[in-house]
């Protein structure tokens, strides 16, 4: 059987990624959709969302900063990128998700869930809130969508249910300057829930909050992951911070990044204060801390 005709809203701009695509990073307003394939959706529920083959990334300096990196994500898996600095983590969620070009390989992810206007395959949560800070938290969340020209009466509806979400229904009316680190981040995460993504990109996202409040978000973002049923990339340079959120923690190797191990974090759900200080959670640490430590040494192997 050949294979599925692709989703009608992909259908014009399907073509591997790195043949022919220029290098280098592409603004948000220029997202190319050609830089990624969709792929056939399967009967599996935990079918691939996203799958990488090959792919490198190569500057014009001719730093080699990622790869060739192989990686498969399944739908609804919460995936950890952890690494040393440099290592082409966060270009790899940046290829991902279409704001830079491989050098080569290809990219593929699953067919969109739906075509809802305002709604995107993914939604990216930067290392800072990057909120406008004129203005208010509503229309900071609503910003994707008044891009995206989606009919008011819904937009506002799914404003309501994103800072529901994130607990900040009451700060609607609050400017970016009236919140805490941990509250501004929460208002990045909903920005990118507003749009209903099938995959979220986190890019470090509590990497500058204090630890307490970092506890509490850890703790928010995987009840969220647990509620919504959403595929979760997530890159930290924090080793305790992969093992408590993830079901499958990839350990990479010094630049240029490539996967050197990986690690099932098979525990019991929901995760809790319990977990995060049980004698699994820290042997899980241990060998994970053990897998990362060459890469800090500039060894290239795991």
């Amino acid at each position: 059987m050949g294979p599925a005709p692709p989703h009608p809203a992909l259908r014009a701009d399907l073509s591997p990624v790195g043949r022919g695509v220029p290098r280098g990073t592409i603004a948000l307003s220029k997202i190319q959709p050609s830089m990624v394939e969709s792929i056939v959706p399967e009967t599996d529920a935990r079918g691939p969302a996203v799958r990488l083959r090959g792919v490198t990334k190569t500057y014009d300096s001719g730093v080699m900063a990622l790869g060739p990196l192989d990686l498969d994500v399944k739908r609804g898996e919460f995936v950890s990128l952890l690494g040393p600095s440099g290592c082409g983590k966060s270009t790899a969620l940046r290829i991902i998700a279409g704001l830079a070009a491989p050098s080569t390989g290809t990219v593929e992810l699953a067919h969109h869930d739906t075509e809802r206007r305002g709604s995107h395959r993914i939604g990216f949560v930067f290392q800072e809130p990057t909120l406008m800070p004129w203005a208010t938290v509503r229309d900071n969340v609503r910003l994707p969508l008044k891009l995206a020209r989606a009919p008011v009466a819904d937009a506002e509806m799914r404003i309501d249910a994103a800072l529901d979400q994130v607990g900040l229904a009451e700060f609607a009316g609050a400017y970016p300057r009236e919140l805490s680190g941990g509250m501004k981040m929460r208002v990045s995460l909903a920005r990118a829930l507003v749009t209903d993504p099938d995959i979220l990109l986190m890019d470090e996202p509590f990497a500058a909050l204090d630890e307490i409040t970092r506890f509490r978000l850890n703790n928010d973002l995987l009840s969220l992951w647990r509620d919504l049923h959403k595929t979760v990339i997530f890159v930290t340079h924090s080793v305790f911070e992969s093992v408590y959120l993830s079901e499958r923690v990839i350990v990479m190797t010094a630049r240029p990044g490539r996967i050197g191990a990986e690690f099932r974090i098979a525990s019991a759900e929901p995760r809790g204060e319990e977990f995060r200080t049980s004698a699994e959670y820290a042997a899980f640490c241990r060998e994970v801390s053990h897998a990362l430590a060459p890469s800090y040494k500039g060894q290239a192997g795991a």
